[in-house]
């Protein structure tokens, strides 16, 4: 008799007893790792077998978040340095990204939610007609307040911080700043992410241990869990486990 399956259904079970929900972070962001490895791992010859999985995997994660009340998801899909893979598989990773904007106006678990959808990044390096797409979710979306989902696409940390050092240099060159005026709140107003509160846990898959240039600045203080499957991989219960480890950490914030 193979006792597998009942002895991890019951384990299952038993960590999803120990969550708490009232204890969930408001705001998880998401390093989307491994796809390519993932790929490789099953005999695919094509890296973008592993895009496609992980491009899938995408929504079965958000509804389990969503289910447990986090509010804000922050997805890391696409870096700008990305751009320097082979054009055919940045060609591909675009087509994903179109689709899957796409899909997203007619997503019922989207609407079910009231979510919101926001893009952050140098949309503006990306192909038209992704851009287009990204417009018509945000669009779509716009009028949504109950969660917010962010997809870095075209992102890169040291980029948002150069693009808002440059949007604060032109207000105090236009004397609309002073330079004793800049603080850290007038730095945030400046952020991709302005009026959205930090991360409060950041998981990445595949093993690595770094951020990646991933919300630098908003990361001061976030609890990190690094997963050691591949991004396609990942099952409910690896969700379950990165929520108890967070749950489980004393959050001081430097007191």
């Amino acid at each position: 008799m193979n006792i597998a399956g009942p002895v991890y259904r019951l384990y299952e079970w038993w960590l999803y007893s120990q969550l708490d929900s009232s204890h969930n972070p408001r705001h998880i962001g998401l390093i989307l790792d491994g796809n390519r490895r993932y790929a490789r791992q099953h005999g695919a010859e094509l890296p973008w077998y592993g895009h496609h999985a992980g491009a899938h995997k995408v929504m079965e994660v958000l509804r389990i978040l969503w289910e447990a009340g986090v509010k804000v998801v922050t997805l890391y899909a696409f870096s700008i340095e990305n751009f320097e893979r082979s054009g055919e598989e940045v060609s591909e990773i675009m087509n994903i990204l179109q689709e899957k904007f796409a899909e997203v106006i007619d997503n019922p678990d989207v609407h079910k939610h009231k979510v919101r959808i926001q893009a952050i990044g140098r949309v503006d390096l990306l192909p038209e007609d992704l851009q287009i797409g990204i417009k018509a979710a945000e669009e779509e979306t716009k009028n949504y307040r109950d969660y917010l989902l962010n997809i870095a696409v075209g992102y890169s940390g040291r980029s948002e911080l150069v693009d808002a050092v440059k949007a604060i240099s032109h207000k105090v060159k236009t004397n609309l700043l002073q330079p004793d005026d800049i603080d850290e709140e007038i730095i945030e107003d400046h952020l991709y992410t302005k009026d959205i509160p930090d991360p409060d846990l950041i998981i990445r898959t595949s093993g690595e241990e770094r951020l990646s240039g991933f919300l630098l600045w908003q990361s001061a203080y976030s609890e990190l869990y690094f997963e050691q499957v591949y991004w396609p991989a990942v099952r409910r219960i690896d969700i379950w486990r990165a929520l108890r480890s967070y749950q489980k950490r004393g959050r001081r914030f430097g007191k």
